[in-house]
């Protein structure tokens, strides 16, 4: 029992760090892109910063459903129930 909720722990330790990590590289991502359009067609800026944006917003959704899974497999662990 220990053992499946350390585990569970570390599971949920590399969760919200990789879905941190890949939110991460596409905001640079998407920021330098959004950089490199606007320098390139400084007319087309604003319709690419509303198109940066909306992209941003879906971006952040990466993270949040990390996080509920990781409460999921914290609060309400599939797995423990399997051990009886």
């Amino acid at each position: 029992m220990e053992t499946l909720l350390g585990f569970s722990a570390i599971a949920v330790g590399v969760i919200v760090g990789l879905a941190a990590l890949g939110t991460a590289i596409g905001f640079a991502i998407l920021g330098g892109k959004f950089l490199e359009g606007a320098a390139r067609q400084p007319e087309m800026a604003p319709m690419l910063q509303v198109k940066m944006f909306i992209i941003a917003g879906l971006l952040d959704a990466i993270p949040m459903i990390g996080i509920v899974i990781a409460l999921l497999i914290i609060f309400n662990n599939p797995f423990v129930g399997q051990l009886a």
